[in-house]
């Protein structure tokens, strides 16, 4: 069987585009810990609100992703190894980040959150799309209405509800961010991507969706060691 057979071109497609725009971010990023461009570029105006639409981008397709494999029946084991090895890599990423950075480790980033957000997902697996959306609905307004003012431990900061938070590189709390996933589960449900019409895409952008978790390892370190390299050569 053809490795690509029973993938939808679009979801494929809109997976690359949400990795380009990490690779722009994280080299805007890399040029900035290097002192190459002004510090703080990245945290404020229009590129804190590129790195934002990137972030939801991902859950979003992660909350589409999880329907589409486990709408019609759930394949328990299926499910429970890509969480195993996105909570591998979420691992991995806060050790590599702790021998960095120890005050700003990323103890719950982008891949800490999606794997929460599986699991949540898992348990309104069977909402209609009205419910789902409806569910990401509330998680918004409970961010924009009590937002951090619920707990104050620092060991509750995941939640997104904790108005003390440990200071990270890249932290996504799970509200608002179990927001976009919810979404995408809802928009998952209202579409049938499937029934669109096909988009063939080149195989190697094919084996970059299909390999996403893997790109997002191991591009920092390439980016980082380009980096460094390239100030070594200038």
């Amino acid at each position: 069987m053809s490795r690509t057979a029973g993938r939808v071109g679009w979801i494929d497609l809109a997976r690359v585009a949400a990795l380009a725009g990490m690779v722009v971010f994280h080299t805007a990023r890399d040029l900035e810990i290097f002192a190459l461009v002004p510090a703080g570029l990245t945290m404020t105006g229009g590129w804190a609100l590129f790195a934002r639409i990137v972030a939801g981008s991902f859950l979003f397709l992660s909350g589409v992703s999880l329907v589409l494999a486990h709408g019609a029946a759930l394949r328990p084991g299926a499910w429970l190894r890509r969480v195993l090895r996105i909570v591998a890599a979420a691992a991995l990423v806060s050790l590599a980040t702790y021998a960095f950075d120890p005050r700003h480790f990323v103890y719950f980033g982008i891949l800490q959150s999606i794997a929460v957000a599986s699991v949540i997902g898992l348990a309104v697996l069977r909402l209609p799309a009205w419910g789902l959306a409806l569910s990401g609905a509330a998680v918004w307004a409970l961010h924009l209405t009590l937002g951090r003012a619920v707990f104050d431990s620092v060991w509750l900061a995941w939640t997104g509800l904790s108005r003390t938070v440990r200071p990270s590189l890249d932290f996504l709390p799970l509200v608002p961010w179990l927001a976009p996933f919810l979404f995408g589960m809802a928009l998952a449900r209202a579409v049938d991507v499937r029934a669109l019409p096909a988009l063939p895409l080149p195989v190697a952008l094919t084996w970059i969706s299909r390999h996403s978790l893997l790109v997002y390892l191991v591009h920092q370190p390439v980016l980082l060691g380009l980096i460094w390299a390239a100030t070594r050569l200038g």
